[in-house]
């Protein structure tokens, strides 16, 4: 796999007459990428523009050498939306099976996903009838249908418990190990000591791109909370 799989150069997303991403820059390599910012900062336009699905006003962005939204990707990019994206009238199974022949994915790939997000216990309940976290790895279970080379999870862990959450942050590096480039959107700024990278977003802007640990030497914060904190403050003051 390249060195960057996502390019973004210059991109302008505007809606209502209102900017919502400001002329952003970035690169996403290889690993667990978490994109943290509070709510309404524009972590899901972002995530939006690199699949290929957002109006944009300008701006260019490659996702593993092409344009985004590229026929030639659709098979190579794994998304996951907030909103669960599987039927509620069949089982998990069913669902696996029914986007397996709309894919054009391998049969015999539907169980490989279902105990990747170990819901093996689960596969012939009714998705109406599993809990909300249940609902999303189901989802997450479509996406890894095709391995793709990109994973892009908008919020995957929202209203989990901590060890669902832990244990979908154990799924999420072993999928990277296994070559996939993971980039995970999150609120929560707990969850950025999970990545391996981070890209910290404020109002429609990159405020930092660092690891962990190289945030927290920067600004001296203790936790990426305080990091995050101290890099508003430091930009109100300029």
């Amino acid at each position: 796999m390249m060195k960057n799989v996502v390019e973004v150069r210059g991109l302008t997303v505007v809606r209502g007459g209102r900017g919502v991403l400001d002329s952003l820059d970035l690169t996403i390599g290889g690993g667990v990428t978490g994109l943290l910012g509070p709510s309404g900062c524009g972590k899901t336009t972002l995530m939006r523009a690199i699949v290929g699905v957002q109006r944009t006003a300008g701006g260019e962005v490659r996702v593993l050498g092409a344009p985004a939204g590229s026929k030639g990707l659709r098979d190579r990019i794994g998304y996951v939306t907030q909103a669960a994206s599987v039927y509620d009238d069949l089982t998990v199974a069913e669902n696996l099976r029914f986007f397996a022949r709309v894919l054009g994915a391998d049969p015999g790939e539907v169980d490989a996903a279902v105990d990747a997000v170990d819901l093996a216990d689960h596969r012939d309940v009714v998705v109406g009838r599993l809990s909300g976290g249940q609902r999303s790895r189901a989802s997450l279970a479509v996406a890894l249908l095709r391995h793709p080379d990109l994973l892009v999870l908008d919020e995957p862990t929202v209203g989990l418990d901590p060890v669902l959450r832990r244990d979908l942050w154990r799924l999420f590096h072993r999928l990277a190990d296994a070559g996939a480039a993971v980039l995970v959107s999150s609120h929560v700024m707990d969850e950025a000591e999970r990545c391996d990278r981070l890209l910290l977003m404020r109002e429609g802007r990159i405020l930092a791109d660092d690891t962990p640990d190289g945030l927290r030497q920067r600004t001296g914060g203790a936790d990426i909370e305080a990091a995050f904190l101290a890099l508003v403050d430091a930009e109100a003051a300029a």
